[in-house]
């Protein structure tokens, strides 16, 4: 692998024909649980897989590979990626977070603040007069996400990580919607980086699952040994699947974020339409950034329906290419209402803080013909009026 520069290479090949045992070109399933002592007082390589596993580590390795980072911890789900990261602080710690982040990282962030475990500010990071202020008032740990889940905004990864090194802080981003093969922060500043395997990265729909990526090796023995005490480490069966889904993770994107300009294009002259979020868009307000920052513009979008919440129940009972549910990044292209689905928990006033209105719909793109997904759209628009 030394001689290996394109992360597409890595992409397909981290582990290709490196089984000593047999010569499978494909990496083995390692399901067992435990591992046998060499022997009294003196073990191999593995002994539980709890603590490791060689289908975990070899998607760890991969990864990191792709991140360009010291190393990785695979968890259970995206959530407990996040809660990994927390577990890293300590009471009277602050956390600087986005205002209009993740639902459920809206949600954890404000339970564990509400124990005792560290203090939270939520801000706009795309307002630096209101993001400076609260760095001056002291962090240990700055979160991103960007773009943003739902309304797509971007913020810059390499300013907000110069501002939180002026003031000691670590800075986490979360590439969830971009993946390696849009965006690396760790080449951009960041400390840390935060994916829900669940979405882009397995690409299926079929498994739930999470990993942390470091940029230096000194915090990746901490990271692993919290991960083992809480218990938090992904399974050796969803590790495979992972890493098998990685293995079309750039062309799956690269057609996926083709559609997705279609699709955005199509919203912006729809009438039933008042905004279309979506950087690839010259509108977006970080569009320029988003050139410079981001290899894509990636595959999710969001659209304002005129109407509000009525239009958006006329419009999803008209869908049969699209689906109404949550998560994202799959084959299959998806809606989801946040208000109502995956941002509900953030309650009525934090929703509308962070600009999440009953009309707003989130929509991942999938790998269906363009001009069937479009004939979706047209005709649920229509029912709208």
């Amino acid at each position: 692998m030394s001689m290996i520069k394109d992360f597409r290479t890595i992409a397909a090949v981290n582990g290709i024909a490196s089984d000593a045992a047999f010569g499978a070109v494909n990496p083995p399933l390692y399901l067992s649980s435990n591992f046998a002592f060499r022997e009294f007082e003196h073990s191999q390589a593995y002994e539980y897989s709890r603590t490791s596993n060689p289908t975990r580590d070899l998607l760890a390795d991969t990864l990191a590979k792709l991140e360009g980072g010291a190393g990785a911890v695979v968890t259970s789900s995206g959530m407990a990626a996040v809660n990994l990261i927390l577990s890293l602080l300590k009471p009277g710690d602050r956390v600087i977070a986005p205002h209009d982040c993740y639902g459920g990282t809206y949600r954890l962030l404000g339970a564990l603040r509400d124990k005792g475990h560290f203090d939270v500010e939520f801000v706009d990071q795309s307002n630096d007069e209101a993001l400076t202020s609260a760095l001056k008032r002291g962090a240990s740990l700055v979160l991103v996400e960007t773009p943003s889940n739902p309304l797509m905004r971007v913020v810059d990864i390499q300013a907000i990580s110069r501002h939180a090194k002026s003031v000691g802080a670590r800075l986490v981003v979360d590439n969830t919607f971009l993946s390696p093969a849009l965006q690396r922060p760790i080449a951009l500043g960041a400390d840390f980086v935060i994916h829900s395997t669940t979405k882009y990265l397995n690409g299926h729909s079929d498994v739930v699952g999470g990993a942390v990526i470091a940029a230096h090796s000194k915090d990746i023995e901490e990271l692993k040994g919290w991960a083992n005490m809480i218990g938090v480490t992904g399974s050796p069966f969803d590790s495979y699947l992972t890493l098998r889904g990685i293995r079309s993770l750039f062309a799956r994107i690269e057609r996926q974020q083709t559609t997705a300009a279609a699709v955005a294009r199509f919203l912006v002259e729809r009438p039933e339409v008042s905004v279309v979020h979506y950087p690839g868009l010259t509108s977006h307000p970080g569009h320029e950034l988003a050139t410079r920052q981001q290899l894509g513009f990636g595959a999710m979008l969001s659209f304002e329906l005129n109407g509000g919440i009525e239009a958006v129940r006329r419009f999803v009972t008209g869908l049969t290419v699209f689906t109404l549910a949550e998560s994202l990044g799959g084959v299959e292209s998806l809606v989801a209402h946040p208000a109502s689905m995956t941002h509900v928990g953030m309650g009525e006033e934090a929703r509308r803080a962070a600009g999440i209105s009953e009309g707003l719909l989130r929509v991942s793109v999938g790998l269906e013909a363009e001009k069937d997904l479009l004939s979706d759209l047209a005709f649920s628009l229509a029912k709208i009026g």
